[in-house]
């Protein structure tokens, strides 16, 4: 059991400026990679530290270990080659990867992260995010398969092995993420047929986070994905057009009240009203409180109170509906249903 309204983070998390540093000398070849390693550690455990001391139910230690959340991903994965950074806005730049051959699991993808979670944190269960496989294959070049479909297929292949090696060693929620999902209207039938192969057999709890997209067009599938929850932004979109929700039947709802965009702390007050504003849809619970999307982009200051404010926020919810008799709720996972 958890207590009604548990809290939880979607992801990524501010770098520490010190750990930054050593991303930069690791690339320039300046650093021995068991320093590199030692630095990705200890900012793991800080991390989750911080997410413990503010008072998150469900935590996650920021992605200290991952440069980006696709490359991180293929550069694991057999068959794909980086010809180098591709600028995605302003001066931002990422290493987009190419399929140059068929897709292979060839070692474990997020397991050493989640064991070193596992065993340095204080709570019961963690959330371990993964990119999802049509993510991955749509910020990717394909230059080996002769259709999306198939490569997107195999990338589901891959993840649904290290979803079943992250089952095997204790993990007990998992949270697939596919922003890139509704892209194109006409192919989101092809990422649920993913996302549903990536779980395929797998028992344990599964989240799915989609962010900047038309919920209108994700609610009409909301019944043929095979995932316990939906973790989506709200916040960010002033919690209008909420109605979609209505959709929602026998999963859950991870309910973004926090802005990840905007720097500006909201108030304890105005995250209480923020929660509130989902009980016209669903019944409590049904509902997780998490932050709209990552928080890597803000200070760390910041993404750090606004976790504070949301988790007094969520105290204060409970505490009215305790009066109701709602205190807690059941750990659903996907034998559920």
């Amino acid at each position: 059991m958890l207590p009604i309204l548990p809290t939880s983070v979607i992801g990524s998390y501010p770098k520490p400026r010190w750990l930054l540093r050593m991303y930069g000398l690791r690339e320039l070849g300046k650093i021995p990679e068991e320093d590199f390693k030692e630095a990705v550690k200890d900012a793991s455990v800080a991390v989750l530290r911080e997410h413990e001391r503010a008072g998150v139910d469900i935590p996650w230690e920021g992605e200290m270990w991952r440069s980006e959340m696709t490359e991180y991903f293929t550069a694991k994965i057999k068959g794909f080659r980086f010809y180098g950074p591709v600028r995605v806005w302003g001066n931002a730049y990422f290493n987009k990867a190419a399929a140059i051959d068929k897709l292979e699991y060839k070692e474990p993808l997020v397991l050493e992260e989640f064991l070193w979670v596992k065993e340095n944190t204080t709570r019961e269960i963690v959330k371990v995010p993964i990119t999802g496989p049509y993510t991955i294959a749509e910020w990717s070049f394909n230059e080996y398969y002769p259709d999306k479909e198939s490569f997107v297929m195999d990338l589901a292949k891959i993840i649904n092995k290290e979803l079943k090696t992250l089952e095997d060693n204790g993990a007990k929620f998992i949270q697939l993420d596919e922003p890139a999902m509704l892209n194109h209207p006409d192919e989101v039938p092809l990422a649920v047929e993913a996302i549903n192969r990536a779980v395929k057999g797998i028992k344990i709890k599964v989240g799915l986070h989609v962010c900047y997209s038309n919920y209108y067009l994700l609610a009409d599938y909301f019944d043929d994905i095979r995932v316990t929850q939906f973790a989506l932004e709200f916040a960010n979109r002033q919690f209008r057009d909420m109605d979609f929700v209505k959709k929602l039947s026998g999963k859950e709802l991870g309910y973004g009240v926090v802005d990840v965009h905007n720097p500006r702390v909201e108030s304890v007050d105005e995250i209480v009203r923020a929660i509130k504003k989902i009980f016209n849809y669903l019944d409590p619970e049904w509902v997780y409180i998490n932050p709209d999307c990552g928080l890597k982009l803000l200070d760390r200051k910041i993404a750090y109170q606004k976790l504070v404010n949301m988790v007094q926020a969520v105290k204060i919810v409970r505490k009215e509906l305790e009066k109701e008799g709602k205190t807690e709720i059941e750990f659903r996972t996907l034998k559920d249903i």
